[in-house]
């Protein structure tokens, strides 16, 4: 069944009514012509979700009958924020997929010192907005509660300095120590804590990066033996943390 996501301001519970403006209007109109009568979910983007029937489509709002309403727990009980050095190409675009997929919260794109991308100005606005169309789409394709954001890309100290604020930080790198103490660092992270992960672009972090994180309380982790790409190392460890967050319920 299709899910869309509204902003509070559009639900109208005393008249159990959603009203679906923007975008979203063609979408369901003429792209996935659907019409009066027909059933989907939509998401307050915080912890509600309605099961809705179509009343009404109009050329600027469809509104929405409340069939009724529930408080799901398909989100994990930490915020991850995944700080992802850019990659070269289209690469960034699979990773926002996955993360949003795997649980991310937010997705922060990193200039590294290894970044052969460079972005600024309207490329990178352009960049921005696209990133957070496919955060959104696959927000709805997983049955996300809320669409993960995507942020204009920070540099690496703007980047520590946002994560700060967090609990956890964890550092996945090829030096790191043994397998045994990325265990004990993982099994000790409990649901409620805010867990941010650094992942380095192509080529990797400088030595002076990961310094630097470390400085800020970031942990280094190993994610094995063998050399992920920088599209599958995030994705290895959300994969982790999941299970572990999950299984701690």
């Amino acid at each position: 069944m299709q899910r869309f996501f509204v902003k509070p301001h559009q639900i109208d519970e005393t008249a159990h009514q959603i009203h679906i403006t923007g975008t979203d209007v063609n979408h369901i109109a003429n792209v996935l012509r659907m019409r009066q009568g027909e059933e989907l979910w939509i998401s307050d983007g915080e912890k509600k979700e309605y099961h809705c029937a179509i009343e009404a489509l109009g050329e600027e709002e469809i509104l929405l009958h409340i069939l009724y309403a529930q408080e799901p727990d398909y989100e994990l009980p930490s915020r991850i924020f995944l700080f992802q050095g850019l990659p070269k190409g289209d690469k960034m675009e699979l990773i926002i997929q996955k993360a949003v997929e795997l649980g991310a919260y937010e997705i922060i794109p990193v200039e590294m010192k290894r970044c052969v991308v460079r972005l600024d100005g309207k490329k990178a606005e352009k960049k921005t907005a696209r990133w957070q169309q496919i955060a959104e789409s696959a927000a709805k394709q997983s049955k996300r509660m809320l669409v993960p954001r995507v942020h204009p890309v920070l540099s690496y100290k703007e980047a520590l300095a946002y994560a700060g604020q967090l609990d956890v930080l964890l550092i996945p790198y090829e030096l790191a120590g043994g397998m045994d103490e990325t265990k004990k660092i993982i099994g000790n992270i409990k649901g409620g804590q805010s867990l941010g992960i650094f992942i380095g672009p192509e080529g990797g972090f400088e030595e002076e990066e990961v310094k630097m994180a470390v400085e800020k309380g970031a942990s280094p982790i190993t994610l094995g033996k063998r050399i992920l790409r920088t599209e599958t190392a995030g994705m290895a460890i959300l994969s982790v943390l999941m299970f572990q967050l999950e299984r701690g319920e």
